[in-house]
């Protein structure tokens, strides 16, 4: 089962990557990254998006919370993902269910002229859920 730098190497296979990160959204911090950055600052870009994805993950009218992956485990948050777009392209986020409290989420930055937007939601919802925390 693959690691998060492996995993990041993989979401950059995808036609119109430009740059992607593992992402702690309670935190904000960046667990891994690889590629571009859209404002240039890797850490900076982890903790905006990661408001972001606090805002959908934490909203009662998006996260209306399951049940964890055992008895006594945290909700997992509803949403799969947040899609921004912008001119230039789209910012995928993608929250990955973990073991212990499923605070992390890819952010994906796809060109817009060169990216599938469908094909990278797909991918990066089966690369989330391969990728291992240790």
């Amino acid at each position: 089962m693959p690691g998060i730098d492996e995993c990041l190497l993989e979401v950059m296979r995808l036609p119109g990557a430009r740059g992607a990160a593992v992402v702690d959204w309670t935190s904000g911090l960046a667990l891994g990254t690889i590629g571009e950055s859209p404002n240039g600052d890797h850490e900076a870009t982890a903790a905006e998006t990661a408001e972001v994805a606090r805002m959908a993950a934490e909203q009662p009218v998006f996260a209306q919370a399951q049940a964890g992956p055992s008895p006594g485990a945290p909700p997992l948050p509803a949403v799969e993902d947040v899609i921004v777009t912008t001119a230039p392209g789209y910012h995928i986020l993608r929250f990955v269910e973990t073991a212990f409290d499923s605070s992390v989420f890819f952010h994906l930055w796809l060109d817009r002229s060169e990216g599938n937007l469908a094909l990278a939601r797909i991918k990066l919802g089966e690369i989330a859920e391969r990728l291992v925390l240790a």
